[in-house]
């Protein structure tokens, strides 16, 4: 088990730590969040996930361009059709202010009044962890949000997990690590899913009752100039037991350029990535899709930017 249990009042200090000890993932408790909206919130998503198929099929769609829209995962497998995940997913915006009730499904009657409260708490606890990071760069509080532009991209992600009779044979979702900069998960209580590597080793971070798991994704570890590492971790199924997890993502807008903070290169730290425009990073994530992707590293300057393949 992983448990890196980091109480909001103690996450900054975690973040001042020396860089070998800063966490890549870490399960926070004392997050401000209320734990019935917490509650509620994981009903809701799960009531969507059950939906008959017929209600819940006008969302299906394999364009990615969709505002909302309930897809699969998949792998891609030479000289074989492509392996789909066992789970499914439902992608849809989020904003911790503006109204966007209009583009989030009617059924169950309370969803979106419930998901319009979740976001405007998710949003002041964004607010609050990019200021631990930035002040555990030794920068502005203000620094990384500034950097990550104006119009952030952000995406809300239920996963839907149900019981597999073969397990070992399958995943959930497929190792990756997130594109964007930072994710905030909710998951069902009791149900073990969330993997991450440890010493070469997959190992299991069994959920803690009231708290979030916070993700630091690719941007992160591109604008601290690796002093952050984006963690690769997947989802496994198991026999018995249904699991759901809610993940809102933070990140650039396409226009934005990112690239290491001038303030975190000299002499003994020269930029490890090139700036982009969050664009491009867009397209080579897209260009490894079904693949086990490895976009932030197509953007090293010892590569000259070539994909890694």
């Amino acid at each position: 088990m992983v448990s890196d249990l980091v109480p909001m009042s103690s996450l900054s200090p975690n973040l001042i730590l020396p860089e070998g000890l800063r966490p890549k993932l870490s399960q926070v408790i004392n997050h401000g969040v209320p734990e019935e909206l917490c509650t509620r919130m994981m009903n809701t998503i799960t009531e969507f996930f059950n939906l008959p198929p017929e209600e819940k099929a006008q969302f299906f769609s394999t364009d990615p361009t969709k505002e909302v829209r309930i897809f699969n995962f998949y792998l891609k497998v030479k000289d074989q059709e492509n392996v789909k995940m066992w789970s499914e997913s439902f992608s849809q915006p989020w904003h911790p202010h503006d109204n966007f009730s209009d583009l989030l499904p009617k059924n169950p009657p309370q969803y979106r009044e419930v998901f319009g409260e979740y976001a405007k708490e998710i949003g002041k606890l964004n607010n609050r962890l990019f200021s631990l990071i930035s002040q555990g760069l030794g920068l502005e509080e203000d620094c990384i949000q500034k950097k990550l532009g104006d119009n952030p991209k952000l995406r809300a992600q239920g996963n839907y997990y149900p019981p597999c009779p073969e397990p070992e044979l399958t995943l959930g979702l497929a190792v990756h690590t997130d594109p964007n900069a930072l994710t905030v998960v909710l998951q069902s209580e009791g149900v073990t899913g969330l993997q991450v590597i440890k010493d070469g080793k997959w190992v299991s971070v069994d959920p803690v009752p009231n708290a979030f798991v916070v993700n630091l994704g690719d941007q992160i570890q591109v604008l601290s100039n690796g002093r952050y590492k984006s963690v690769h971790h997947r989802a496994v199924t198991n026999k018995e037991k249904l699991r759901v997890s809610l993940a809102m993502f933070y990140g650039p807008n396409k226009e934005t350029w990112i690239g290491p903070i001038e303030e975190l290169i000299d002499e003994e730290h020269p930029p490890v990535y090139r700036r982009y425009r969050q664009a491009e990073f867009l397209e080579e994530f897209m260009r490894q899709e079904g693949t086990r992707r490895m976009v932030k590293e197509a953007f090293e300057i010892r590569n000259q930017g070539k994909p890694v393949n």
